[in-house]
């Protein structure tokens, strides 16, 4: 990565600057370490030129703060980059970066890929190392966010391997082979449009049903599959979370609730209505769905794929409990994200990849899943879509930095 640049995500660690995590309860901090795999990105060449924003204590699918202000997508500036890696998938879908990092605890950095046309990966737990606070949180992960599959992988084989001081960092490391393959003969891919919960809206479905075609052209068997097993399980994930990050959202909010922003007591209303119960049920639901469904279906297939984000059209100001109409239903943004149940199955690499155009304009993604541990599978599906439906390769697949610059303009 010699003298390349690199925008890093304003949740990961440098020392000497400030990592705020979109708060300004943070302004004033000063990194005394850097994050292992960013550390290794800087080792190899890499120039840090940008923090990229995030919602405060990244825990929005949107991008905003009082911190940062709002970041917009770069396709169309009403709608939001997504969270809560936004600011790393919006700088480039903008095209001034390409190469960025991301973190993700339930979806941070698949949604935002797809909300803006780019690539993101969810590394298997442990695989890249995390710091001290992250590393026993077994739904935090970081890693790559770039423009294009070879980049991703590129990023993934410098981040990832063991680290001396994170005590869950995996000693296997696997290196991504990056090539230009498309040859799937052999490989068998499940589908699901909506994993038995989500309202997927007709251009997202679309798009994903023709991405298939190219899989299938590509030598790939591919079954869609019903899904009536994953509603409670994505709950729970969420919750998990949830109740995992509520001490530390409510003793913020009491010892710096005049610097936050206005939708932080949302936040902390939603982490505390999560019950002992339901934090107590996420790993006995966990246990029973691998056990009857995903553990089976991977003994089946290599790949499990579906939607990223259910319906791209989720405004740039949208708060946590924010009412959105999709297909109909009221829902909020966290319904349009179909994330979070592989963080709750965190040995399992996702992977997004653009898959196509909304009718409107707007990027859709699709979501590559496969078996513990199999990177390999994973990129060399996102491979195979990349060079048979290609993205990037043209002006009209591209955002038009000249409506940005004149949208900006006083």
């Amino acid at each position: 990565l010699e003298g390349i640049p690199l925008a890093v995500k304003d949740a990961s660690r440098i020392k000497g600057t400030r990592t705020t995590f979109g708060s300004l309860a943070n302004a004033q901090n000063t990194d005394r370490t850097t994050d292992p795999s960013i550390h290794r990105l800087l080792s190899a060449g890499a120039i840090v030129f940008a923090k990229t924003t995030c919602p405060e204590f990244c825990w929005l699918f949107t991008c905003h703060s009082r911190m940062w202000g709002i970041t917009r997508n770069p396709w169309r500036l009403d709608v939001t980059p997504g969270g809560s890696s936004g600011g790393s998938g919006a700088v480039l879908a903008a095209g001034a970066a390409t190469i960025a990092t991301g973190s993700d605890s339930t979806g941070s950095i698949r949604q935002p890929a797809a909300q803006c046309g780019v690539v993101g990966y969810k590394a298997p737990y442990g695989r890249n190392p995390l710091d001290d606070n992250s590393s026993f949180d077994p739904y935090v992960h970081v890693g790559p966010m770039t423009r294009t599959v070879g980049d991703t992988a590129l990023l993934q084989n410098i981040m990832s391997g063991p680290h001396p001081l994170d005590h869950n960092s995996l000693h296997q490391k696997v290196k991504i082979p990056i090539c230009d393959e498309t040859n799937l003969d052999g490989c068998r891919i499940a589908f699901s449009m909506d994993l038995g919960h989500y309202e997927v809206v007709s251009d997202v479905a679309r798009e994903s049903l023709e991405t298939l075609d190219v899989l299938k052209d590509a030598g790939a068997e591919v079954d869609i599959i019903d899904v009536d097993w994953a509603s409670e399980a994505i709950h729970l994930a969420h919750a998990s979370e949830e109740f995992f990050f509520a001490g530390h959202l409510n003793e913020i909010s009491k010892t710096h609730g005049d610097l936050l922003s206005d939708y932080v007591p949302e936040l902390v209303d939603t982490a505390n209505s999560v019950t002992v119960d339901e934090y107590r049920r996420c790993p006995e639901v966990a246990g029973h769905v691998w056990k009857n469904h995903l553990g089976p279906l991977f003994q089946h297939y290599d790949a499990l794929l579906c939607p990223t984000v259910s319906c791209p059209e989720v405004p740039a100001e949208c708060w946590q409990q924010t009412i959105l109409k999709i297909n109909g239903k009221l829902l909020t943004d966290t319904d349009t994200a179909m994330t979070a149940i592989f963080n709750m199955f965190n040995r399992c690499p996702a992977l997004c990849v653009p898959s196509g155009m909304t009718d409107a304009g707007l990027p859709t993604g699709i979501q590559i899943v496969t078996k513990p541990y199999h990177d390999r599978m994973a990129f060399r599906v996102a491979t195979t879509i990349e060079r048979l439906r290609p993205w990037l390769d043209s002006s009209e697949k591209r955002p038009d930095p000249s409506k940005i610059l004149e949208s900006a303009a006083p």
